[in-house]
C-alpha cells in the first residue's frame, strides 16, 4: 500500500478587510494535512492520526505588495498568524481594487502548498482592500469671495484633488444657494493630476443681490471632502450719476470751475468716481456717504472737455460728458456809425456798431 502525505491550505482570513492605510490586520491561514493511499482503484484521502508527526510544516509565509512575511502557529486555535502593518498607499488603484496576496506553506520534506487571490476556492479571502482616510482638496477659484459681477449668468470654477484613491467623479456637485444639487454632465470635468478642474454655468440667469455656492465632492474609498463655499454678488445695472454743475456748453472767463454731482449704487455700494479734464489723467475723488463729491479744475483757454466717470463694485460704469469753454479775451469794437448825423432835436438816429469776438 503506497501513501502519499500533504499539507493543504483549507481557510485563509485578513481581519480586518477592509483595513485602514497603516493600520494592523492580521493573517490567519489553517492548514490541514492529508495522506492520500494510493490502493488503485481503491484511492482515498483521510486525515492524519492525531499526534502523526512524520510531516512536519516547515514554514508558513504571506506575500503581500512586494513583501514575505513568515507567520507563527497560534497554539490556541491552531492557526497560523501574523499581524502585519498594512500599506501606506489605497488599494483602489490597483487591478480588482485589491492588494494580492499570496499563502505559502512548506513541509519538511520541501513541498509546497500555495494559495492566492485568483484561486477559486480561497481567492476572494485573499484580497486585501486597504482604505484611504484623507480627504479631497476642494479649492474655488471663481467667482472669489465677495466679488461683484455683472454677469448674472457667471461661470462658477474649481478645483478638486485628492492623491490616493482618486477623486470619485460622481460625487462633484454644486448647490447654488438653496437649490438642488447640480450633478453628473451638466458639470465640465477636466481631468488633471490628482483630480479634476470642474466648471458649471448656470442655465437661467441670477438674480441681482447676493448668492452662496457649495462645492462638495469624495474620494473612491468615501472620504467626503470638507464642503467649499463663496458668497458673491450679481450687479448687472450701472450706477447711477447726476452732474450739477457745470451745465453743458457753459462758457465762462473764469477759469476755476468745481465739478459737483451724485452717485449712488444699491447693489454694490460703494460707488467710485474719477474726473478728467481734456487729456490728462482720470483722477479719483471722494465721494461722500450720501454719494455726493465735487472736484475743482482750472479751465484752459478755449473748449474743455469734463468727462467724469462712476463705477461700481461690480465694474459697471456711468458716464458724462461736460463741455465749458473758458473764453478771456474781450470783444472788440471794430466801428460805430450814427445814422443820421447830425440829427434834428427831437428826432430819431440809428447807432450802428461793428463788434468781434
Amino acid at each position: 500500500m503506497a501513501e502519499s502525505r500533504l499539507i493543504t491550505i483549507s481557510k485563509a482570513e485578513l481581519d480586518p478587510n477592509p483595513v485602514q492605510t497603516g493600520k494592523s490586520y492580521i493573517v490567519r491561514v489553517t492548514l490541514e494535512k492529508k495522506a492520500y493511499r494510493l490502493d488503485y482503484p481503491y484511492d482515498y484521502a483521510h486525515d492524519y492520526a492525531k499526534g502523526d508527526e512524520s510531516m512536519s510544516v516547515k514554514t508558513v509565509q504571506a506575500v503581500i505588495n512586494g513583501q514575505t512575511y513568515t507567520l507563527t502557529k497560534n497554539t490556541s486555535t491552531g492557526k497560523y498568524e501574523a499581524t502585519i502593518t498594512a500599506p501606506s498607499k489605497s488599494s483602489y488603484t490597483l487591478s480588482g481594487h485589491y492588494y494580492p496576496v499570496t499563502v505559502k506553506a512548506t513541509d519538511d520534506a520541501g513541498n509546497v502548498t500555495t494559495k492566492d487571490a485568483t484561486d477559486s476556492t480561497l481567492g476572494a479571502s485573499l484580497r486585501l482592500q486597504v482604505k484611504e482616510k484623507v480627504v479631497p482638496v476642494i479649492t474655488i477659484t471663481a467667482p472669489t469671495a465677495s466679488q461683484y459681477l455683472a454677469n448674472s449668468t457667471p461661470a462658477i470654477a474649481w478645483k478638486i484633488t485628492d492623491d490616493d484613491s482618486g477623486v470619485n467623479p460622481t460625487t462633484i456637485g454644486v448647490t447654488i444657494d438653496s437649490g438642488s444639487k447640480i450633478t453628473g454632465d451638466s458639470i465640465t470635468k477636466k481631468a488633471v493630476s490628482g483630480g479634476y478642474e470642474c466648471t458649471y454655468t448656470p442655465d437661467t440667469a441670477l438674480s441681482d443681490g447676493s448668492h452662496t455656492i457649495k462645492v462638495d465632492a469624495s474620494d473612491y474609498d468615501g472620504n467626503a471632502a470638507v464642503q467649499k463655499s463663496v458668497t458673491f454678488k450679481i450687479d448687472p445695472v450701472p450706477p447711477t450719476l447726476s452732474i450739477t454743475s457745470p451745465v453743458d456748453d457753459l462758457v465762462t472767463n473764469q477759469a476755476a470751475c468745481t465739478v459737483k454731482g451724485i452717485t449712488n449704487d444699491v447693489t454694490s455700494s460703494p460707488v467710485t468716481v474719477t474726473i478728467k479734464l481734456n487729456s490728462g489723467s482720470a483722477e479719483a475723488v471722494t465721494v461722500g456717504s450720501d454719494g455726493s463729491f465735487s472736484k475743482a479744475l482750472t479751465l484752459a483757454a478755449g473748449s474743455n472737455t469734463i468727462t467724469i466717470v462712476a463705477r461700481d463694485s461690480a465694474g459697471k460704469t456711468t458716464t458724462i460728458t461736460r463741455t465749458v469753454k473758458l473764453d478771456t479775451t474781450p470783444p472788440t469794437i471794430k466801428s460805430i456809425t450814427l445814422t443820421p448825423n447830425p440829427v434834428d432835436a427831437g428826432k430819431t438816429f440809428v447807432i450802428s456798431v461793428e463788434v468781434t469776438d
